[in-house]
């Protein structure tokens, strides 16, 4: 297939890139041109923010594609162009949204895609969830759509940590050897239900041509949900300490904090649609996963 990628550059997106690649499909990267792109990559430079400038990049590939895979969809305004400029060049798209549009006072253990209540607070998972909403409003007229939520994504590339006060940190492996207690809202208590990077793009690529995925949304996770503290236990047994888990009262720390909601709840999902529509389930275990990661930052 000939796929053009939103991003190409960053965690996921470079993943997505590199799986499409080894998948021996043609592939066109849509940068600002600010970093290197992967051999066999065809680059593409504009910002996606700017419609017209995005168009005339496009025209000057001369390709129709046969799915365009968005990694950086971060608001309603970047859907609108995206759905303003891109039918010209392909009639499929497959976006990455978050589990963060979830209102957390309103979530089921586990969740489903068909939530009552989503966030409205003008943060991240609000802005996602308008993204959303304009594809959904356009019900595939223009282009038809699947969108996927995942929670937290890791796997190589990505920074450590998965929750407050040690969330995607560069130091969170001399944190943990380090010794001492790691200090995490409430103890870390929340349930987190991680998925591998590789697996989420696999999804990604498998649903293009997958007709039950067409204008479906897709909560996404891996096989383990686990509570965010033991995270740091499996960081812990993989570097040879044991990891003592500081508390950060949770009392107070929302309202000072708001842009954390996401983390500060449960955050396991239903998979039962996904499995449904025949994709492929994600099936990497976070410890294996980050022990990938750690052997290739050269710390194990």
């Amino acid at each position: 297939m000939r796929l053009l990628i939103l991003g190409g550059s960053g965690f996921v997106s470079g993943c997505l890139t590199e799986k499409a690649l080894k998948a021996g499909h043609e592939v066109w990267c849509v940068t600002r041109g600010n970093k290197p792109l992967r051999n066999g990559v065809h680059s593409v430079i504009a910002d996606r923010n700017d419609g017209d400038a995005l168009r005339t990049a496009l025209k000057k590939t001369g390709v129709c594609f046969d799915a365009v895979l968005d990694c950086i969809c971060f608001n309603a305004e970047q859907a609108e162009t995206s759905l303003r400029v891109l039918p010209a060049f392909s009639k499929r798209i497959v976006v990455v949204s978050t589990d963060s549009v979830y209102h957390p006072f309103h979530k089921a253990v586990p969740q489903n895609e068909d939530a009552s209540v989503y966030l409205a607070d003008g943060g991240y998972g609000a802005r996602k969830r308008e993204m959303e909403e304009v594809f959904i409003r356009d019900g595939g007229k223009r282009m038809r759509y699947t969108l996927f939520r995942p929670g937290h994504i890791f796997g190589f590339g990505s920074k450590l940590g998965c929750y407050p006060e040690v969330s995607r940190r560069d130091d969170t492996v001399d944190l943990i050897r380090a010794g001492k207690p790691l200090p995490l809202v409430g103890g870390g208590e929340f349930l987190i239900h991680p998925v591998y990077a590789g697996d989420l793009c696999d999804c990604m690529l498998a649903a293009v041509d997958n007709e039950k995925t067409f204008d479906r949304i897709f909560c996404i996770g891996g096989p383990d949900i686990i509570p965010n503290a033991e995270y740091y236990r499996i960081l812990g047994r993989l570097l040879g300490t044991e990891v003592t888990i500081g508390t950060i009262p949770l009392e107070g720390y929302l309202d000072a904090h708001p842009e954390c909601s996401g983390h500060l709840c449960h955050r396991a999902y239903d998979l039962t649609r996904l499995k449904e529509a025949g994709l492929p389930l994600p099936s990497t275990h976070l410890e294996d996963g980050l022990r990938e990661q750690l052997v290739k930052m050269g710390v194990l």
